[in-house]
């Protein structure tokens, strides 16, 4: 009997929209369901500013990832955990990945699964128990211990997870993002500068930057942005946002201004990102197939989606 691992949770995809700062009022993102147009006409019947945004809100999970078409479809997925000290290094860095394989047809079943990976020994690989552990240990081949047995088909998800891994690490130098943020009280007024940065060789998509901020009568106001940004009143917190980081956005900033506030009112600040390369760099070199004959045709998708990324 196949024993399945748990499904692991979707991925968090954000497309967010620049909402100009309403001269007053508050600014927010609201859904569009008869009960929040409802809210909505009796904050404008009160005075209120609205401003809307019909693109996903935060909490919304991203449409589900198309079914697959191909016989045989491989899916590695990452997830990272990471909280970095404001004043420069990391308190927790935790990469935890699966590699799941769905088939469509069962006559596809009878086949080996042949792996490359970047061979980092920060990284710890788990097979399945059903998984051939010496013949991946030896020939990084996944394959079941009884090859006469086909992988089982039409799974739900991602199908089933053949391999599991785990890396954890103290060097700021892998970080695909550092956040560095300067609160000043100047007066009556705090000025907050932060900025991002990316080693060379990573992009990142769909990129926010969550940042706390003092209760507001008004939208804060920005001063300079490398991006998009909307303010969400009802959460007090500002939303930065890059669609994609590479080689010609490497690092960016953004600065404005609210009331003075205690420094520590900015933090924690959080992030949330996808990535296309993960820090296993694991792919699927070939499909073996155990009864002779081609091997069926193959995709992999791969996904670095984070799963907590704050600076406190």
């Amino acid at each position: 009997m196949w024993i399945h691992f748990p499904p692991s949770p979707r991925v968090v995809q954000l497309h967010l929209l620049q909402a100009p700062p309403p001269p007053k009022g508050l600014g927010m993102q609201l859904g569009k369901t008869q009960r929040t147009n409802q809210f909505l006409e009796s904050l404008k019947a009160e005075g209120e500013v609205i401003v809307e945004d019909v693109r996903p809100s935060i909490g919304q999970s991203k449409p589900a990832a198309p079914p697959p078409t191909d016989p045989v479809t491989l899916t590695v997925e990452e997830k990272i955990n990471v909280t970095l000290k404001r004043d420069g290094g990391i308190s927790n860095f935790n990469v935890q990945g699966t590699l799941s394989l769905q088939i469509l047809n069962q006559e596809d079943g009878l086949i080996q699964v042949q792996i490359e990976t970047s061979g980092n020994p920060a990284i710890h690989f788990n097979t399945h128990p059903n998984i051939n552990k010496e013949l991946f240990s030896n020939e990084n081949i996944l394959g079941l211990k009884e090859p006469s047995r086909p992988f089982p088909a039409n799974q739900s998800g991602d199908g089933v997870s053949l391999l599991r891994w785990r890396m954890q690490s103290a060097d700021e130098s892998i970080l695909p993002l550092t956040i560095n943020c300067w609160p000043s009280v100047s007066g009556n007024e705090t000025y907050v500068n932060i900025e991002y940065e990316t080693p060379a060789q990573t992009d990142l998509q769909n990129v926010v930057i969550f940042v706390p901020l003092p209760a507001l009568r008004e939208a804060p106001r920005i001063q300079q942005i490398d991006g998009e940004w909307r303010y969400d009143s009802r959460n007090s917190v500002l939303e930065w946002s890059i669609v994609l980081i590479d080689n010609s956005n490497r690092s960016g900033s953004l600065e404005f201004i609210v009331p003075a506030a205690d420094p520590d009112v900015f933090f924690p600040i959080s992030a949330r990102f996808t990535a296309s390369r993960t820090f296993s760099d694991l792919k699927v070199a070939n499909i073996l197939p155990l009864k002779g004959g081609s091997p069926p045709k193959f995709s992999q998708r791969t996904l670095l989606a984070t799963e907590n990324y704050q600076v406190v």
